[in-house]
């Protein structure tokens, strides 16, 4: 259990819904070169000076931190508290300015705080100003850090802020739209600068939970982790893509009869897809594709990226190839994750 330092993350978002310990003190024979500072004892009626810091202590170690963000509604709660369930330690509506003072305190815990998660929200208008000034701060201190930002349509907003009755953060005398598109304008720049992007507009909690587990259950990171998403474009792009692909090249199995209440899952459905001239090339093609895009991701630094994949309905080919896909990346070292955001909705 982690003991919270703010508000506790569950229920924070209207949508989804230390002990520092120290070193033992020994009390070693006198000696009359021990360093200034140390604790004095009686020992024979004689003051000793006593060191509590063991010779040759490891430095502090600099626990790896995340930091929550991401729009209103959208799921910060949810996320935190997946991590919170696997065994990160948790602070919910931190202010940026204390982040580096956060992540100090679980430099000296001793080993017991060695991942942190921040959740950071707009309540205040100074608010990139001091997470701006934190951010360098860590960086300076060569602190490994991620940002997660949680997105959302704002259709599905305010669906969830008015499922609630609760007004939004910033939306003041105004309608919830003003208050999305405040947070919104507020937020962009911290989008840009995220390492993981999720789209929870068409997510339940479950859904997003599971995306998070695929991020962060492993106890060493991978070098590079994807998400393949089918999806139909009659539905719209997935926000949160990194690279789309349009499989609408290839004949739809949609008109054939025996095919159609089918899914790309079904064998029969992908051997037709892949029967297709064309298919096969485009799938080689694409995974030797990926595998230049994926070298430069990780010289870059990224850990994470979303591949969408589409077709008219995101029910047919797009699953088919993502199947593909995700099985290809998955052989060749990379954790995948699918997705079939579409599947089922029509």
């Amino acid at each position: 259990m982690t003991e919270r330092d703010a508000q506790p993350t569950a229920g924070r978002d209207p949508a989804f819904s230390e002990s520092q310990g120290e070193p033992e003190e020994t009390h070693n024979e006198a000696r009359q070169d021990q360093p200034q500072e140390a604790e004095a004892v009686q020992e024979n009626g004689a003051e000793v000076s006593t060191d509590v810091t063991p010779a040759g202590a490891a430095e502090a170690a600099i626990p790896e931190l995340v930091i929550i963000s991401g729009m209103s509604g959208a799921g910060r709660s949810t996320a935190a508290k997946c991590l919170e369930d696997l065994g990160w330690f948790v602070v919910d509506n931190l202010p940026p300015a204390l982040i580096p003072t956060m992540v100090e305190l679980g430099a000296r815990s001793q080993g017991n705080v060695a991942r942190i998660a921040v959740v950071v929200d707009v309540r205040g208008r100074r608010f990139f100003d001091n997470l701006r000034e934190s951010l360098a701060d860590l960086d300076s201190r060569a602190v490994t850090r991620r940002i997660v930002f949680l997105e959302s349509s704002d259709d599905a907003l305010v669906r969830r802020f008015e499922s609630v009755r609760r007004p939004h953060p910033l939306q003041g005398d105004g309608r919830i739209v003003d208050g999305i598109a405040a947070e919104r304008e507020l937020l962009r720049e911290l989008r840009g600068d995220a390492d993981l992007v999720i789209d929870t507009s068409s997510l339940n909690v479950h859904e997003l939970r599971a995306k998070m587990d695929a991020q962060f259950a492993g106890e060493e990171e991978p070098e590079l982790r994807a998400t393949v998403m089918s999806f139909g474009f009659k539905y719209g792009l997935p926000v949160d893509a990194d690279l789309v692909a349009d499989m609408r090249f290839l004949p739809n199995p949609h008109w054939v009869p025996e095919l159609r209440p089918y899914t790309g899952l079904n064998e029969e459905v992908s051997a037709y897809v892949f029967n297709q001239p064309g298919a096969k090339e485009f799938l080689d093609r694409y995974a030797e594709l990926l595998r230049l895009i994926a070298t430069g991701y990780r010289r870059e630094g990224k850990r994470y990226v979303t591949i969408a994949i589409g077709c008219t309905g995101g029910k047919h080919r797009s699953v088919a190839v993502s199947e593909k896909l995700a099985a290809r990346l998955s052989a060749e070292g990379v954790e995948t994750v699918v997705v079939h955001r579409d599947m089922g909705r029509e």
